[in-house]
């Protein structure tokens, strides 16, 4: 890699070779999802234990202090919302690279959306994107994205899709836990980031998948909902980066989660 390349993705995964990334893209197709209705208020007191943040370029103008020397990862694939199409695979490339210059991002991330009607406009638009990316020195996380009519998560469907991302040139992949998820670390030869997906009930719940993952060759997470959403996100993320930067364990994380619980109270 060259030096630039080199240099962003050690600012992204840190010398234990684990990371934590936290994803406020979501309003790029929900619109304002809950207790992200003003995005700068909710994340300023998460920054600090976050190892990059996964924003979109309008969000982080308007809402992220520049000041600030946490990494940022740049959504740059969109075009579609929650009510204006019926199927949010399709897909295109929102942001150029030459913005995420500007904005001084260490990474780019894309959705792709394999087995859907538009994977191979997705899978291109990776391609095209990690062109980009390599002669600028800007590494792309692939986000395997599950398309509304596959409904599905399973390692059969996780290990292709990861390995396609990668044999296209994604320098990251960010997938979902499953059963079996040591056949999709074991399919693909770049790092993988664990996905949350929709807010759980319980904390240890959330706990034990990120500790499971990262036992099975996870290098780390990335986060939302299930940190922001929680009644005390502070507290939560400092049990999930317990776990990945110090190895605790679920039931250790828990434990961290309920002493910062009292002081949200």
């Amino acid at each position: 890699m060259d030096w630039g390349m080199q240099n962003r993705m050690a600012r992204l995964i840190k010398s234990d070779g684990r990371c934590l990334f936290m994803p406020i893209d979501h309003g790029y197709f929900q619109g304002p999802a809950r207790k992200l209705e003003k995005p700068g208020e909710t994340v300023a007191p998460l920054l600090p234990y976050c190892d990059a943040l996964f924003v979109t370029r309008g969000v982080l103008r308007s809402a992220i202090d520049p000041n600030g020397d946490t990494p940022i990862i740049l959504r740059v694939s969109g075009g579609t919302s929650v009510t204006g199409n019926k199927e949010l695979a399709n897909e295109g490339l929102i942001t150029s690279m030459e913005d995420a210059i500007r904005l001084n991002v260490a990474a780019v991330g894309i959705s792709i959306f394999v087995g859907s009607d538009y994977e191979r406009q997705s899978l291109l638009n990776l391609a095209k994107l990690v062109d980009e990316g390599e002669k600028y020195g800007i590494p792309v996380m692939a986000v395997t994205a599950v398309g509304r009519e596959l409904g599905k998560r399973d390692a059969r469907y996780l290990a292709l899709s990861c390995r396609i991302a990668a044999e296209l040139g994604a320098r990251v992949v960010k997938t979902y836990y499953c059963e079996g998820f040591d056949r999709v670390i074991n399919g693909c030869p770049v790092p993988v980031v664990i996905a949350g997906g929709p807010k759980v009930d319980a904390e240890l719940e959330v706990f034990q998948f990120v500790y499971d993952g990262i036992q099975k060759g996870a290098i780390g997470v990335n986060l939302g909902r299930n940190i922001w959403q929680n009644e005390c996100p502070v507290g939560m993320i400092k049990a999930i980066r317990a776990i990945i930067h110090e190895n605790a364990t679920a039931i250790e994380a828990q434990e961290i989660y309920e002493m910062e619980r009292l002081l949200c109270a």
